[in-house]
């Protein structure tokens, strides 16, 4: 994550669609989805480099342990900071709790939120209009001027809408209360991990001084000759 610019909303509309595209693609019994992360945010990312690849690896493999299950449903796996979100549609209550059983197994992964809802699979419209909903909300977060939309994490199931990140408390419920604003959400679910205004001021500190660290030096440039006088 270089410098991040605040994306027009057709590009947030054209991401929305790949990621609907990529999660209805195939006709396996089991589908299991996850988010994709822009390279271009990585910057403003409350987390070390170092965790948001642990979260990348800890996704891929936790989405190899669900599908060695085969059970017949819609598993969606989503990790942050190491905690593991676990949404879409499972058979029944044995099938919801072996996932979690097997996702918790998984190297490197601190806790399991299991948000999987029992019952049929979701339709292909209501995923469009949960990939429309999460537009919408990620749209809703950079249009404020109060929060940074960065911090958040979205994931929308069945039109609820799961927020997770490393937010304050005022940052938890600014982020609540923009996302219960946009129409059509049913639900928003706080899967967040609170600092307190300290903390956030120290991780700040922290990211200016490896950022400053990374850059790269003054280039020295030889002076001008001085020009002839006449």
């Amino acid at each position: 994550m270089i410098s991040v610019r605040r994306p027009a909303r057709w590009t947030l509309g054209a991401a929305a669609a790949a990621l609907l595209c990529g999660a209805l693609a195939g006709c396996a019994p089991l589908i299991v989805g996850g988010a994709v992360v822009g390279g271009g945010l990585i910057a403003t990312d409350r987390r070390t480099t170092g965790i948001q690849l642990e979260d990348e690896g800890i996704e891929s493999r936790a989405r190899a342990r669900v599908r060695e299950l085969a059970t017949l449903g819609n598993v969606n796996v989503t990790s942050y900071n190491r905690t593991v979100l676990l949404s879409g549609e499972v058979p029944g209550a044995a099938e919801k709790a072996a996932v979690e059983q097997a996702v918790a197994k998984v190297e490197n992964v601190k806790a399991v939120v299991n948000e999987l809802g029992v019952g049929p699979n979701s339709s292909i419209g209501s995923r469009s209009t949960d990939v429309f909903l999460a537009g919408k909300v990620k749209a809703t977060l950079f249009d404020a001027k109060d929060v940074q939309a960065n911090a958040y994490k979205v994931v929308v199931e069945r039109a609820v809408v799961y927020l997770m990140g490393r937010v304050t408390e005022r940052e938890a419920t600014r982020g609540t209360e923009l996302a219960r604003s946009v129409s059509g959400v049913q639900k928003v679910v706080r899967v967040f991990e609170l600092l307190t205004e300290q903390e956030l001021a120290a991780l700040g500190t922290v990211k200016a001084g490896a950022a400053a660290a990374s850059a790269p030096g003054p280039v020295s440039v030889p002076a001008p000759s001085p020009a002839p006088t006449k």
